[in-house]
């Protein structure tokens, strides 16, 4: 394990931008009950010739209904399979707060391997997200051994972009001083 902090900010750095949110979704998380983020992720370089992995997921955040000591740290459920990945998550975690309280379960599919490129499988999935108006499944890339990181990046936004939203829903609604 490397503990120069300037070389885990620059790995954490190189992961996160090696995975892509294709197509994110406009709306944000439910202040109060459960979420649901479904995508579609695609694995694979974009060497020609090379294996692409597709497959179907989604990601429910549930806040607690009461927030006790045990509850104040997020828990992540199927997210990690690997040191790297966990070192990763500890990394994030003490950056930021907006995942307190919160459990995240990332249920995915079977993977079905195709014979696209990744910007083709990207391009065709956007086309069929297009022509069916769906307007809430994302679309994620990455290349392969970190597909997880490309879940974790795509629940963050959601997490982070929903979290002033939230905050002011909480204050409208009196659980929070203003």
């Amino acid at each position: 394990m490397d503990f120069d902090p300037f070389n885990q900010e620059r790995k954490f750095r190189e992961i996160w931008e090696a995975v892509r949110i294709e197509r994110s979704i406009p709306y944000t998380l439910f202040t109060f009950g459960d979420s649901e983020l479904p995508y579609y992720l695609v694995t694979g370089d974009n060497q020609p010739g090379t294996l692409v992995k597709l497959a179907r997921g989604e990601v429910k955040i549930s806040r607690p209904k009461i927030i006790t000591p045990y509850s104040a740290h997020p828990e992540f459920e199927n997210f990690f399979h690997s040191d790297l990945e966990e070192e990763f998550i500890q990394f994030l975690m003490a950056r930021t707060a907006a995942f307190s309280n919160l459990k995240l379960t990332n249920q995915i599919g079977s993977e079905e391997i195709v014979s696209d490129q990744v910007e083709e499988v990207v391009e065709r999935l956007n086309h069929k997200l297009d022509k069916e108006e769906e307007d809430r499944i994302a679309i994620l890339s990455a290349p392969p051994g970190l597909s997880n990181v490309a879940i974790l990046k795509y629940t963050a936004e959601r997490v982070v972009e929903s979290a002033s939203g939230n905050i002011r829903e909480l204050r409208e609604k009196g659980f929070l001083p203003e």
